[in-house]
């Protein structure tokens, strides 16, 4: 059987859904330029940086700025999302999550985290787990966005073991390709006809184990 010594967790739609308040901060932004924003414009926005997002949302909105005003606007919905944010609670932990983590730090397998987000400190401290990763890998320490997969490789790094014996587990498609791309089992976490790509996909952590995944995996 497949010998795992890590696991490394996106954080937006794995540990915790914070797309809803990504949604409702960008949400506010289109509404202010004049136009309409859809939870499945929202879509295309998961798993990428800010500014890529931001281009994105523009582009729907038929809205052409230059950098500057771009700057301005990023910072604005960042600002708006920090305040939602910092209202969360432990509660909003995704169903399942805390325990496969506890059963990971049972059996010793070291834990880190993957994601773009700037706020990912900020939202394990409000849900209570920060000291449950041993490395945070988020978007202040990496040049490339997902799906270039530096992000999950400097994870790797940080907790000293190879790709091929780390699991990331992702809710996106830019994830999924980071993690195969950096030589990772990839476990998708949401709908397969989105992550095909990844080895497995599953709809949640409920009853989930390492026995499990693994068994699925191989």
């Amino acid at each position: 059987m497949l010998e795992i010594k890590a696991c490394i967790f996106d954080l937006d739609g794995v540990v915790v859904d914070t797309a809803k308040y990504h949604y409702l901060a960008w949400k506010r932004l289109a509404s202010e330029l004049g136009f309409e924003f859809h939870e499945k414009d929202n879509e295309r926005l998961k798993g990428i940086s800010r500014l890529d997002s931001l281009n994105i949302l523009l582009e729907i909105g038929g809205v052409t700025l230059n950098e500057k005003e771009k700057e301005f606007l990023a910072v604005r919905k960042n600002q708006w999302y920090l305040e939602y944010i910092a209202k969360m609670t432990p509660d909003e932990i995704l169903p399942g999550v805390r325990a496969f983590i506890d059963e990971l730090k049972v059996n010793r397998v070291k834990i880190g985290l993957g994601s773009a987000s700037k706020n990912a400190v900020l939202i394990l401290n409000q849900l209570g787990i920060i000291h449950l990763f041993e490395t945070i890998v988020d978007g202040t320490k990496v040049s490339n966005a997902k799906p270039d997969p530096e992000i999950f490789l400097l994870a790797a790094r940080d907790l000293n073991v190879a790709p091929s014996q780390s699991i990331v587990f992702e809710d996106a498609e830019a994830g999924v390709e980071a993690a195969i791309r950096g030589g990772f089992k990839c476990v998708g976490i949401g709908n397969p006809a989105v992550l095909f790509k990844a080895n497995i996909v599953v709809p949640n952590f409920i009853g989930m184990t390492m026995s499990k995944f693994l068994s699925l995996i191989n």
